[in-house]
């Protein structure tokens, strides 16, 4: 059936017929955002229909996620999939960012728990960590039978590369239950991934972005499999 939202980009998730295309895109370090909106210019122009924009990836400050997502899609009017981390943010701050984004019409969250402070950094930096990403989908969820409009989609991470898969196509369910619709999973660069992800779209109540990911070389294939967390390439 034909899924009534104002999201083309999950009209086309929810359409067999349809490849849609998420494409992630790190924030700037600075003030200067040229090399962003040009980057997510030159993505809208070659198909993407939504970008993803994470949020202080490795535990490091950027510009925020939810006010770059906000910007695009004023300026370019191309939908956003802000992440949102367990990190940096108590309750209080949580909601306010989620009523925010709504009125700007962002209607789309990725949520994950994120990764620790370096410890060079712990001094400085404290972390919050008021929920975990299953607690903050449900917190969503709840909102969205209060403050938040009805069609706010939540989606989660899902890690295929995991040696003990097992655990977080179990993790993920309990996504589900608190409310993610979909996921978007690691690249999916060996065969334990491929399988793992057809295992996944046999058990997850959810629609699945598998994670492509273009190896150029092979020092780039040496360098992601050994040292880039979550991201394993086949031999």
């Amino acid at each position: 059936p034909k899924v009534k939202t104002d999201s083309r980009f999950w009209e086309a998730v929810c359409d067999e017929r349809q490849k849609p295309f998420a494409v992630e895109l790190d924030p700037p370090e600075t003030t200067e955002m040229k090399k962003f909106i040009a980057g997510a210019r030159e993505l809208q122009a070659n198909g993407a229909s939504i970008i993803t924009i994470a949020d202080c990836p490795v535990a490091k400050p950027r510009m925020d996620s939810s006010l770059l997502a906000c910007k695009l899609r004023r300026e370019l009017k191309i939908e956003t999939l802000p992440h949102m981390t367990c990190r940096d943010r108590n309750l209080n701050a949580t909601k306010g960012l989620l009523l925010g984004l709504s009125a700007e019409g962002v209607e789309n969250v990725l949520v994950i728990t994120g990764d620790p402070i370096p410890s060079v950094s712990r001094d400085e930096v404290k972390s919050v960590y008021n929920f975990n990403s299953r607690l903050l989908a449900g917190y969503i969820s709840a909102l969205k039978k209060t403050v938040l409009p009805a069609d706010f989609r939540i989606f989660g991470a899902l890690n295929v590369n995991a040696l003990n898969f097992h655990v977080q196509l179990e993790l993920a369910k309990e996504k589900v239950e608190k409310g993610v619709c979909g996921f978007l999973t690691q690249p999916i660069l060996t065969q334990e991934a491929l399988d793992n992800l057809k295992l996944a779209r046999q058990e997850l109540d959810a629609k699945i972005l598998g994670g492509i990911f273009p190896i150029v070389s092979k020092r780039n294939a040496q360098f992601i499999h050994s040292e880039v967390t979550g991201i394993l390439v086949d031999e």
